[in-house]
């Protein structure tokens, strides 16, 4: 978290543009005891990692937002946590890179890698061949279908999450903080961003029923979290239509659904406006101006999987960032740069290794904060 709070201030301070980085801080409200539980063992453990993460008792968690309707036990509070504006911040990163001598190919689907006598000596794409000695699969929602088609499991499902963007409306919090039910954020723009606090859809396809035991200890932690639907839309990763082989010199799924994009879910965003107005009754309308809706990649122990594929010589992943991958995407590239190239991480990484699913370890769901 360290890390990536100051690879995040040092992009900013490299950017020519203003990314909407900010200090507000998150805060995560508690509604129960266990949950007040929870939240001190990871305080203890941030502490651990010289983060400033506190716990909040009532009168505390009350005072941060006198606005509030409702009392909580109390909060865990980050207040070096920081936001930056998707939309604005990854072009921006982009720009950097580029400035750097990366060389960004957009519309262009990666088809399936090539291997020679086992390791990799290439990626096959929509436009040829690009000879390489290292690949780094970092597809998000798609990972585990690329990954499949060669030959190698890994136990991620994705889940759909609806969010709107309200008009600008006055300002009852700076940061950013969530219960069980609603989720919200001040934006760079005056409004809030919502989302469900802790509800997902899962659609129902041949992975999750194929990873279904390993995902029982985080059910049975969060059994009402995720809702369920028989089938994914035609296209998308796991749905049942979806081709799990196919040739180099053919179109490949990732072509026919070049940007996953599922629809918003009318009664969340209904249920989040609700959520939101009930907490602050103050606002007697909560006029959303955008919605939208995404595929969140994730791992049966919310945590990533960071890792060289010891299967595939030259092979790497960066997949099943659990919603935080924006958050904590900068530390992450930092450290697959530095594995891929061989040098010292400077980070423990045996929590994120890929055999945790194949070597008989206990599925250990991590804190999902």
């Amino acid at each position: 978290m360290i890390e990536a709070c100051r690879l995040w201030q040092e992009l900013a301070d490299s950017c020519d543009d203003d990314i909407g980085l900010a200090r507000t801080g998150v805060t995560y409200l508690a509604r129960t005891d266990a949950e007040m539980a929870e939240f001190a063992d990871f305080a203890s453990l941030a502490r651990s990692h010289d983060v400033d993460t506190r716990l909040l008792d009532p009168a505390g968690a009350a005072a941060l937002m006198p606005a509030m309707a409702r009392r909580y036990k109390g909060a865990l509070l980050t207040p070096s946590d920081m936001r930056a504006e998707p939309w604005v911040a990854v072009p921006a990163i982009a720009r950097l890179a580029a400035r750097a001598g990366v060389t960004i190919v957009e519309n262009c689907a990666a088809r399936r890698l090539d291997l020679s006598a086992g390791r990799i000596s290439g990626v096959w794409t929509e436009r040829g061949r690009i000879a390489t000695s290292a690949v780094l699969v970092a597809g998000g929602a798609w990972t585990s279908l690329l990954l499949r088609a060669h030959g190698i499991s890994i136990p991620q499902l994705s889940v759909r999450a609806t969010v709107a963007a309200t008009a600008p409306m006055p300002e009852i919090f700076a940061g950013a903080a969530t219960d069980e039910h609603i989720a919200f954020r001040r934006r760079q723009d005056g409004g809030y961003t919502l989302a469900a606090g802790g509800s997902h859809q899962l659609y129902l396809g041949p992975d999750a029923f194929r990873h279904a035991t390993k995902y029982l200890p985080a059910l049975m932690a969060h059994p009402f979290g995720t809702r369920y639907r028989p089938a994914a839309p035609h296209g998308f990763p796991d749905a049942w239509s979806t081709a799990r082989t196919w040739e180099a010199d053919r179109e490949s799924p990732f072509e026919r659904m070049r940007i996953l994009d599922p629809a918003p879910e009318p009664s969340s965003l209904r249920a989040m406006q609700g959520g939101f107005r009930a907490l602050f009754p103050q606002f007697e309308n909560v006029p959303l101006r955008t919605t939208w809706a995404g595929m969140i990649d994730a791992m049966p122990d919310v945590v990533p999987i960071v890792d060289r594929v010891a299967a595939i010589p030259g092979l790497f992943v960066a997949a099943g960032m659990s919603g935080h991958g924006f958050g904590i995407g900068p530390g992450m590239g930092r450290v697959m740069a530095d594995l891929i190239q061989g040098n010292a991480t400077g980070h423990d990484l045996a929590r994120f290794r890929l055999s945790r699913f194949s070597d008989g370890s206990p599925i250990r769901p991590g804190p999902a904060i």
